[in-house]
């Protein structure tokens, strides 16, 4: 066997005779690689078997830790199964206000919806798949879980589908069940197709302000006097090493709603200390803001950026917050949706279609659902339409498309039609304006410092040569 590395890409040949080929030059072209393969066998000389691996150059990996973007960075089909609408906690941010426990989906829905999906892989193009369960919360259906995942892995193959080892199982849990027997037996036997996220908000007191236990009485509207609320730090801290050990390189989701933003700057160190390395963080985008949020915000981010570089934790952390590429104007032909709702695929118990789980009723506080289909007459193309319409320029105001910090500026597409004046998902939300604009102003803060620390050690150069460059939009 010969394995060499070519400009990037790693070529595995076998049963290649010496004679004819000799090893790869180093230096060449990867064409040049292929090319030598497809004479040789078109030769009828021998038989080779040709495997080509890409790359992956880490700009900075050693000096600055860059987010993982993600398994197939946006590119995979997101199939999502709304197993359940029930969960352990009542987090006072959740955006799901219907939870309940008698919505749960049956195998005869969950197997119907599969059937219609692989059976149309005419329709569904993406060269990969992302199978995600969420719920609630989706460890509490294990079991269907696991059946559903069985299914999916055999009939991929019984199809020969091209997507077929080119999937993952997804998973946002509150990490509560994580070390049950039925989840670890259901890890062990998917581990090389797994992703799986716990969310853990930070401090304990942080977490135990917004994430409490369900009690029995709140499905019949009483929420808990405050004397009542229970936390879940503790049941959920003592699994992160678990997971941790598991997934070394797993990231943890941070919301920050009006309450908590004093605990910032404690809570993400606190995560870095447990062995997390990548914080995503973000605000809800619900209009919860009060007056004087966005400067304690500000205030909350740039000490946090003083911790991270005065103590070197950018080597091997990272935090969401901050991003070189955000704050900056934007060109009128970057104009993408920033959501990807319409591309995404949601399903709940009663077997109906969604554009995104944000869609589906238990989400929404004022609107109806939105839904597209269902598993017995399929996907309505004239519902679905919308959304395959949205970019940044048709929902946006005026002032937001012309803002000096407008890049980086997220929005939800479910946020986006519960909020609208009107049954409609062209009318952008805003409520998040000043907190963006906040993050902008201590971004820009970490950057200058951190620019300055390299140039200090004399590796500001080195970082602007080799950093991911960001393609120009292109008209």
């Amino acid at each position: 066997m010969v394995a060499e590395n070519v400009q990037g890409v790693r070529v595995v040949a076998k049963k290649i005779i010496p004679t004819f080929m000799g090893p790869i030059d180093m230096n060449a072209p990867s064409a040049k690689a292929r090319d030598c393969a497809t004479d040789a066998m078109g030769a009828g000389i021998f038989r080779i078997r040709i495997r080509l691996v890409a790359i992956r150059h880490e700009p900075m990996r050693d000096f600055i830790k860059t987010p993982d973007n993600g398994w197939k960075d946006g590119m995979a089909k997101s199939i999502t199964f709304i197993v359940t609408k029930d969960c352990q906690l009542a987090c006072k941010y959740c955006y799901l206000v219907g939870k309940n426990t008698k919505e749960r989906m049956s195998w005869e829905v969950a197997k119907k919806a599969i059937d219609y999906i692989l059976d149309r892989e005419e329709d569904f193009k993406e060269a990969s798949v992302i199978w995600d369960f969420i719920g609630g919360e989706p460890f509490l259906e294990i079991e269907l879980i696991d059946k559903i995942c069985d299914y999916l892995k055999t009939e991929m193959y019984r199809r020969n589908h091209h997507w077929f080892n080119s999937y993952r199982f997804s998973f946002s849990t509150n990490g509560i069940n994580y070390h049950t027997e039925k989840v670890q037996q259901f890890i062990k036997k998917n581990y090389t197709h797994l992703s799986i996220g716990i969310t853990i908000d930070g401090t304990k007191r942080k977490h135990d302000l917004n994430r409490i236990w369900k009690p029995r009485e709140m499905e019949q509207g009483r929420m808990p006097r405050p004397e009542e609320e229970k936390g879940s730090y503790d049941d959920v801290v003592k699994n992160i090493p678990l997971w941790l050990e598991q997934f070394p390189e797993a990231a943890t989701k941070v919301t920050i709603s009006s309450a908590d933003i004093p605990y910032i700057k404690e809570s993400v160190l606190h995560l870095y200390s447990l062995g997390i390395k990548e914080v995503n963080i973000n605000c809800v985008f619900e209009d919860v803001w009060r007056e004087g949020d966005d400067a304690a915000f500000e205030q909350q981010l740039t000490e946090l950026a003083d911790e991270i570089i005065d103590n070197n934790l950018f080597r091997d952390h990272t935090c969401s917050f901050y991003q070189e590429f955000i704050g900056k104007p934007m060109d009128i032909c970057d104009n993408q949706n920033w959501c990807g709702a319409g591309k995404m695929l949601a399903i709940d118990a009663a077997g109906n279609f969604y554009p995104c789980t944000r869609f589906a009723a238990y989400s929404l506080r004022s609107k109806p659902a939105w839904i597209i289909g269902n598993i017995k007459d399929g996907i309505d193309e004239n519902k679905l339409r919308p959304f395959l319409t949205l970019d940044r320029t048709t929902q946006s105001k005026p002032e937001c498309i012309d803002c000096e910090v407008a890049s980086g500026c997220a929005w939800c597409q479910g946020e986006n039609y519960d909020a609208a004046d009107t049954h409609t998902v062209y009318q952008r939300a805003t409520a998040i304006c000043k907190m963006h604009k906040a993050r902008v102003r201590a971004n820009n803060y970490y950057w200058n410092k951190l620019f300055k620390k390299l140039e200090l050690e004399g590796r500001r150069e080195e970082f602007e040569k080799q950093k991911t460059k960001i393609k120009e939009p292109i008209c």
